[in-house]
């Protein structure tokens, strides 16, 4: 009796242990194994990589790095500028990038770029924001502003996300610094502060 008691006792517990060991899938949230959208008739799939035990290898490896000029960045990139997570990133993609109202751009230089970036990304590097650049205002024509006599009307221009290698990269905030020195309204701009380096550290998708 005591042998078929502790039997039945045993049997949850197995079917528990078993039902863990089929599920061990790496989900973005406990109820969403992948995020998808389209973008110019495009579909696009972020998901995180399966292999439980893979780690980073290479530059993103790195804990440290000589500052300056790789020094650590506060949470925020501006007054008015939102940061955000990987979650509120891939909601942007899905609810303000695939209907046509915003972008989100990868404000590094070309060759890091071509190395991977966040699926659905655009490449700005950094450096053609600077007031400098004889082509920036053909860049925040594109980015939907408008000549407004001596200035810019930004009413009708884009809702942005930007990003770079991380937080300890200057590339992102120096571009939405430029930005709002552009007129760019705060309430525009987001930062996603993690950037490649927490984006990989997570397991995301990245497309090249």
């Amino acid at each position: 009796m005591t042998r078929v008691l502790a039997l039945a006792l045993a049997i949850p517990l197995v079917l528990a242990s078993a039902a863990l060991a089929t599920d061990k899938a790496v989900r973005i949230t406990p109820d969403q194994m992948t995020r998808s959208f389209t973008i110019n008739g495009k579909l696009f799939e972020i998901s995180r990589n399966q292999d439980s035990a893979a780690t980073l290898s290479g530059e993103f490896a790195k804990t440290s790095r000589a500052c300056p000029p790789f020094c650590i960045h506060p949470m925020s990139a501006g007054e008015g500028v939102e940061t955000l997570g990987e979650i509120e990133v891939m909601d942007f993609l899905e609810t303000r990038v695939a209907n046509g109202r915003g972008l989100l751009v990868d404000s590094r230089v070309p060759e890091w770029f071509a190395k991977g970036t966040i699926p659905g990304a655009v490449n700005v590097p950094f450096a053609t924001l600077e007031p400098t650049n004889p082509y920036r205002d053909d860049i925040l024509s594109a980015l939907g502003a408008r000549k407004s006599g001596a200035g810019w009307d930004f009413t009708g221009a884009l809702d942005l996300v930007l990003f770079c290698n991380g937080p300890w990269c200057d590339q992102s905030p120096r571009a939405i610094r430029n930005l709002i020195d552009a007129g760019y309204p705060a309430s525009k701009l987001r930062y996603y502060r993690g950037g490649m380096q927490d984006w990989l550290i997570l397991g995301l998708t990245v497309t090249q």
